[in-house]
């Protein structure tokens, strides 16, 4: 029913090329991406911006309901998100990381979760 009613853009991971060479947050050049999201360099960064350039250009023909990174750490056991956080219905974009954190506790952390805020 949710692949009917909805379109799902599934991004694996964004630096393969720096997590084989041991940079678990860096892509091959040395700089950590999760730093990297409001003004990344193309030339430096081009995993970033075709990102952002996907969903912008996705986003003109198709409202964004939730994004969400679903993320691990090299410290850390079990996995958590990083996803949008609405000021005017801050609870609704808990939701999606607390129904993972019910259907797959052993592998899912609901309290690690991390919000962005982002203004109306």
């Amino acid at each position: 029913m949710l692949r009917k009613n909805f379109v799902f853009k599934l991004i694996p991971m964004i630096n393969p090329d720096g997590v084989v060479w041991g940079n678990y947050r860096c892509s091959l050049s040395g700089m950590d991406l999760n730093r990297r999201w409001k003004k990344p360099d193309a030339l430096l960064f081009p995993e970033v911006t075709s990102i952002k350039k996907l969903v912008s250009e996705f986003h003109i023909q198709n409202p964004i309901i939730l994004y969400t990174d679903l993320h691990g750490h090299s410290r850390a056991r079990k996995a958590f998100t990083y996803g949008n956080n609405y000021m005017h219905n801050p609870e609704s974009t808990r939701i999606f990381p607390y129904i993972l954190s019910k259907l797959a506790p052993d592998y899912f952390n609901f309290k690690k979760c991390k919000f962005k805020v982002e203004k109306s």
